[in-house]
């Protein structure tokens, strides 16, 4: 099935993540419990309680959903305290929800797959660089099968306020796409706005998409001027010349004004490497280095924008008064043993393995403006491996797969 470009417009516009058919099999902890372990490197809170889940992603509300993690479910049990009779915990289908819960293990947000509209399942949920804002797949089946076995994807975001969809395309996207949304700090939805336009949906004009196409290629798709356009512009960025055949996983845009991604590509399973690039059409890829210190090259990197520095280039109406290409950004990623695959298969509440054995967690500082320019080496922020982000306060870690955990950082 060829997949069309977002650019046509809003409507026709595997590997690391749990793709079917052949997802992880689902586990559990051997007590089925909640466990909690403190120790010099923070408080670790297991998520869902010992059971499997994917796509994890820190909160990035941390006034509505502190301490939290937006996470996709597998199916059998879950093992977390429901909101409601709606949200159940029996007899679960795989991807039938996406769930924001806490380190008490609360589910704070939940929407379920609408099993009435033909929707089969959620894949590649993510939180926005905005508060208010998650974006994820959708499929359903091209045959309209209940058995969901012939499946299509569209990308949509969800507003965390009211649970409101905007659909930026409702088929023709691959299930690898990993989209991620760029949504300017100072949006502010108008209630009485027309949620079926991108103003009226977000509160701004001020909206960016980017995923992976069937040719894995990044495309970034820039609506900030498409009020005043037929279309709004869009982006192919350029792989590495000597990487045309490596595939490409989630790529993430900068916080405040947006204008850089950082994104994985992989051989294979235990083979990848990650990379910086402006969002422009020329722009050339900017390899993360793999120091002498790093246990691998850097795995599933996020973006974390300090809180002191969020603060002083942002207005108290949440106004950015300075580009974030003048302000620190950091980089935060997750390190493997060699030979290890990029996810987490390990009881992390062990003292045995929180030693950096298993893997560990980095950050460092970069200048973006004009040219990419690290700014100091590599910092351990945490002795174990953490894929799923930072919380903006810088309290949190997040992490997913075999098993999920919470990370209070000290």
């Amino acid at each position: 099935m060829k997949k069309k470009s977002l650019f046509l417009g809003l409507w026709s516009l595997t590997f690391f993540a749990c793709y079917s058919p052949d997802p992880f099999e689902a586990e559990s902890s051997d007590d089925n419990s909640n466990t909690n372990t403190s120790s010099e490197m923070g408080k670790l809170f297991s998520v869902n309680g010992g059971y499997q889940i994917c796509n994890p992603s820190a909160s990035q509300d941390t006034v509505n959903y502190p301490a939290s993690m937006l996470w996709l479910n597998f199916s059998g049990t879950l093992n977390v305290k429901a909101p409601d009779t709606n949200y159940t915990l029996k007899r679960v289908v795989q991807h039938d929800r996406l769930t924001v819960s806490d380190t008490a293990n609360n589910v704070k947000w939940y929407i379920m797959r609408d099993t009435s509209a033909g929707e089969c399942q959620f894949q590649d949920p993510e939180w926005s660089t905005h508060p208010n804002f998650i974006v994820a797949l959708r499929g359903y089946d091209v045959d309209g099968s209940k058995a969901c076995e012939n499946l299509d994807y569209g990308i949509f975001a969800v507003r965390m306020s009211d649970k409101k969809r905007f659909w930026f395309s409702k088929k023709e996207i691959p299930e690898e796409a990993t989209p991620h949304l760029w949504v300017a700090p100072s949006a502010k939805v108008d209630e009485k706005g027309d949620p079926s336009t991108i103003n009226g949906f977000f509160g701004t004009d001020s909206v960016m998409l980017t995923y992976v196409d069937e040719n894995q290629n990044i495309q970034v798709v820039d609506y900030t001027y498409y009020g005043t356009k037929d279309k709004p512009k869009t982006y192919k960025l350029k792989k590495p010349s000597n990487r045309k055949n490596w595939k490409i996983d989630s790529p993430l845009i900068s916080p405040l004004n947006g204008n850089i991604v950082v994104y994985n590509m992989y051989e294979n399973s235990t083979t990848w490497e990650a990379y910086i690039q402006y969002i422009d059409d020329n722009s050339e890829p900017f390899k993360i280095e793999r120091t002498k210190d790093m246990m691998s090259e850097p795995a599933q990197p996020h973006w974390y924008l300090p809180p002191r520095i969020r603060k002083e280039y942002v207005s108290d109406e949440g106004i950015p008064t300075m580009f974030d290409s003048y302000a620190t950004l950091y980089v935060v990623w997750a390190e493997f043993p060699a030979g290890s695959q990029m996810l987490n298969k390990n009881d992390l509440t062990k003292e045995s393995v929180q030693n950096g054995s298993v893997g560990r967690t980095v950050k460092r500082k970069i200048n973006t403006f004009a040219s990419l320019e690290w700014l100091e080496d590599n910092i351990e922020i945490a002795p174990i491996p953490m894929t799923g982000g930072v919380t903006p306060d810088a309290k949190f870690l997040a992490t997913g797969t075999n098993k999920a955990y919470l990370l209070k950082l000290p």
